[in-house]
């Protein structure tokens, strides 16, 4: 019934109903409420019959002015032909003995029907007014779609058709029959189909065929024990009407138009009038039924059957090959030694033979004997075949590809997989098990290693003198890197290859301590500093260590080139991180068996300082900086990209040993460590200058840009940082007052007050030292014994600092960031405490591990000074991240400060008013 108000129905014709249609146009009453009384009034409504109905039902469905309720039916209307047209119906009787059509299991429609139901519109299942006020009686929605499914299943197969599928006239006929009489077979399994034949696809190779390969349709007699036979014979036989014979023919014919819904090609055995039963199928045919086309077949219950001597296991792969006259490099790997990337197929476990690969060349088909089986190839295999020998690579460059597991070779877009051969794949099983074998600890070494330090011993001996010749020792700062290298000093001086001097470059202020380190643990070895104006390598002892700085490398560095180093040791190695510095330079001029980079921190700020070390280490084996950039740099650190971090991760695992104290077993006697950030509101003043310097600056910068904006803004981050550690040091004020004008101050006050009333220590760093002349002002008003150590500190006055506040001279030790946040063994202090933030997680936690190393015996508590809703503590968020990519790769993300748009910064530097 199609119900609009009377003022808007139009003639009959309005609804573009076909002419043919029956359809009648009545009237009826309905009582409503207006104004607060009973009211009636007359409606028309026409009725339709639903095989006219439907079709006006459809198009209402997308039609602008349809009603709601049209167009759901519509929708409804639609379901429901697919249904049908799925086979998804059976003939049953009704409770009366009448003859119907109805619905089985909807299947995979079950989620269209779901989403309607969700989606029905009130008027689309309400009936009439059905008194004074009660509104109108509403119909079960659920109840309306199912008898609405059956009513559409009932009237479109009834066709002469019918009667050959169902063996009786009376579900043919367009009326209704009374047949109470007739005893129908018990309803199929939900889902499965009506029909009493199925069919399944049976393939078969054949030399005839452009392909080899056919496809024979088979019928399958689910009413008669599952007897299986071949299509075409049934279909082309001539059965009498009526008979079982002519029904399974129907029956398998239905069902061949369902199977080609499914899967098209089989539509040409319908369109053939002589009715074959087999299908010579194309290469395309073929890939499809590899694909997904079986499934969609089997959704149809219509399987696929394979030759059982058909293999589809045949796969390739790129290898590394080393020439046959190639031999296996006895040090370091050179660019004159070429190796090839050639493609090959194998079939199952084992590689194809030349002459086969040969015969997949030259092949047409998608199917191929070989070895007496019959064997699958696509396409792209088969030009790659074609193509096998793809390029060549120097051995570092392949040795690069092994470990990583991956090379890029311009097949296509991206990296493909690669495997090693020959004495490649022997080197790369030696890099990655080297750790696995043992060496013996040297008799001279006076100390015993620990577990994880004997491993490290064996990393770095198998590595120095293996082709490589190097590698980056990376442990945590306390771990033990200076014993693991003076053991493998010891252990070199056992073997005539490996014996000669050592050259350990460190920062200035370590020379004391690798002396003290030497002296200790391997007294038989000679120790010479190579510092200050008396330095000299004349008469140099067999077996020595000389130490030297980075600034001295850089001034004699062609002195430092004259001995024959059997091992150059860059100590805190991050110092040369920038391969293009002077330093770095001077540090490749020198040349040494092995090399040995040792660092707590192998990537401060972005994985270009990990190309730069193991670049050095390893003579060039990661290749030029752009070509890394390209590969892994770009990819990890502007998308977070999983995959490249995993390849590089891979790559360097065999040549970066990275132990962390948190790691389980490494060092399960270190005490408890605690890391607090402290938020620290800001005085006054400070919080007046910062939005002051705040205002001004950003009106510079968003009137600048290139590199004056990047110099404005780090100036602009430099001074806020200063303001938020005391007004004082930014205004760089001669004789300031020191008390009561910072957060920080007033809470180091607080802190040190604590720590000194229970007999503990502290170390107080900050990257700026105007920042440690004004506590130490401050303290020296106290009364609280301290001392300073910052870049200026001479060498040997370093050495006496660090010991007297080991012997408990002093409580308080405030130090530079720069000059001692690392190398140093603080080991007496509890308390460390970090004024200012470098914004870089791994600078920070070396100036951590001063404290929390080897050797300390009581929990340390670390307090990290962050000024309340100021840059620093939105600057807390970058850390964070950085940390994470540093897990991944051992890298670090650049925060791009300087690179934020104008909006962005100044959300960065907002002061959040509490």
């Amino acid at each position: 019934m199609f119900w609009r108000p009377a003022s808007t129905m139009g003639p009959a014709n309005q609804l573009s109903v076909p002419p043919t249609a029956r359809l009648a146009k009545d009237t009826t009453t309905i009582v409503r409420w207006s104004g607060g009384k009973a009211k009636t009034g007359h409606v028309p409504y026409y009725t339709l019959s639903l095989e006219d109905a439907w079709p006006l039902l459809v198009h209402c469905r997308t039609h602008e002015r349809g009603h709601g309720a049209c167009q759901f039916w519509g929708a409804a209307a639609l379901v429901a032909l697919q249904l049908v047209a799925d086979g998804r119906l059976e003939p049953t009787l009704t409770a009366r003995g009448y003859d119907a059509w109805k619905t089985t299991d909807p299947g995979p429609r079950q989620e269209q029907l779901d989403a309607l139901l969700a989606a029905i519109p009130p008027e689309a299942h309400a009936s009439a007014y059905s008194s004074l006020g009660a509104g109108p009686v509403m119909s079960d929605p659920g109840h309306l779609l199912s008898a609405f499914r059956d009513a559409m299943a009932d009237l479109l197969p009834r066709s002469p058709g019918a009667a050959v599928v169902t063996g009786q006239a009376a579900f043919a006929d367009r009326a209704p029959q009374h047949v109470p009489h007739l005893r129908l077979a018990s309803p199929r399994m939900a889902g499965q189909p009506a029909l009493g034949v199925r069919l399944s696809l049976r393939l078969e190779l054949d030399a005839d065929t452009v392909t080899g390969v056919r496809a024979v349709v088979q019928a399958h007699d689910t009413v008669s024990g599952h007897r299986v036979t071949d299509a075409g014979p049934l279909w082309r036989a001539a059965p009498a009407p009526k008979t079982p014979d002519a029904a399974r023919q129907m029956e398998s014919l239905v069902a061949l138009r369902r199977a080609a819904r499914a899967w098209p090609p089989l539509a040409r055995l319908l369109e053939d009038p002589s009715r074959p039963g087999a299908l010579d199928l194309d290469e395309s045919e073929i890939d499809d039924l590899l694909g997904d086309a079986v499934a969609r077949l089997a959704r149809v219950d219509c399987a696929v059957h394979w030759p059982r001597d058909l293999v589809r296991e045949l796969a390739g792969r790129t290898v590394i090959a080393p020439r046959p006259a190639a031999v296996a490099p006895s040090r370091l790997l050179g660019a004159d030694q070429l190796l090839e990337f050639q493609w090959r197929a194998a079939l199952g476990d084992e590689d194809l033979t030349d002459a086969e690969l040969d015969r997949l060349a030259e092949a047409h088909r998608p199917f191929v004997r070989l070895r007496d089986r019959w064997v699958r190839v696509d396409a792209a295999l088969l030009r790659r075949v074609r193509e096998r020998h793809l390029g060549q690579a120097t051995a570092p460059e392949a040795l690069v590809c092994a470990l990583a597991g991956s090379a890029p070779i311009g097949i296509g877009d991206g990296c493909v997989e690669v495997h090693p051969t020959g004495w490649l794949a022997d080197l790369r099983t030696a890099l990655t098990s080297a750790a696995h074998t043992e060496v013996a600890v040297p008799a001279a070494l006076k100390a015993e290693l620990r577990h994880y330090q004997r491993r490290g011993l064996t990393w770095l001996h198998h590595l120095t003198t293996g082709p490589i010749g190097g590698g980056i020792l990376a442990d945590d700062m306390g771990l033990g890197k200076t014993i693991m290298l003076i053991a493998l000093h010891l252990l070199n001086q056992e073997d005539a290859d490996s014996a000669g001097p050592m050259l350990v470059v460190c920062p200035a202020t370590m020379l004391g301590a690798w002396e003290r380190e030497i002296a200790r643990f391997a007294p038989t070895v000679a120790v010479r500093r190579f510092h200050g104006p008396a330095r000299t390598l004349d008469t140099l002892p067999a077996g020595a260590v000389v130490l030297t700085t980075y600034a001295t490398l850089r001034r004699s560095t062609d002195r430092l080139t004259g001995p024959a180093w059997s091992l150059l040791a860059a100590d805190e190695a991050q110092a040369v991180k920038n391969a293009l510095s002077g330093t770095a330079a001077a540090l490749r001029k020198v040349p040494s068996r092995s090399r040995v980079a040792l660092t707590g921190t192998p990537m401060e700020n972005s994985l270009a300082d990990l190309w730069a070390l193991l670049d050095w280490v390893t003579s060039g084996l990661l290749g030029p900086w752009p070509a890394f950039r390209q590969r892994f740099a770009r990819p990890i650190e502007a998308g977070r990209d999983t995959a490249a971090a995993a390849r590089l991760a891979a790559l360097i695992s065999p040549l970066v040993l990275r132990r962390k104290k948190t790691d389980p077993g490494i060092a399960p006697e270190l005490p408890p460590k605690t890391d607090t950030d402290e938020f620290v509101p800001l005085s006054r003043e400070q919080a007046s200058l910062y939005e002051a310097v705040t205002r001004e600056a950003l009106d510079q910068i968003r009137a600048t840009d290139g590199i004056n904006r990047r110099g404005l803004v780090l100036k602009l981050l430099t001074s806020l940082r200063q303001i938020c550690n005391h007004p004082a040091q930014y205004l760089r004020e001669s004789a300031p007052t020191v008390a009561g004008r910072s957060g920080k101050l007033d809470l180091l006050d607080t802190l040190l007050d604590q720590i000194l009333a229970e007999g503990q220590a502290g170390l107080v760093f900050s990257q700026f030292t105007q920042m440690l002349d004004l506590l130490a002002a401050h303290l020296h008003r106290r009364g609280i014994p301290h001392q300073v150590l910052t870049g200026h500190t001479p060498t040997a006055k370093r050495d006496q600092l660090v010991e007297g506040f080991q012997n408990g001279d002093f409580p308080v030790f405030l130090l530079s960031l720069r000059a001692a946040g690392s190398g140093l063994t603080l080991t007496r202090a509890e308390h460390v405490f970090q004024i200012d933030q470098w914004w870089n997680p791994a600078v920070m936690d070396q100036a951590a591990d001063r404290a929390y190393r080897i050797g300390q015996r009581r929990p340390v508590q670390i307090h990290r000074f962050v000024a309340d809703g100021t840059v620093e503590e939105k600057v807390l968020q970058f850390l964070a991240a950085k940390r994470e990519t540093a897990d991944m790769v051992l890298g670090a993300e650049q925060l791009g400060l300087t690179e934020l748009g104008d909006d962005q910064l100044a959300d960065l530097v907002a002061l959040r008013r509490h």
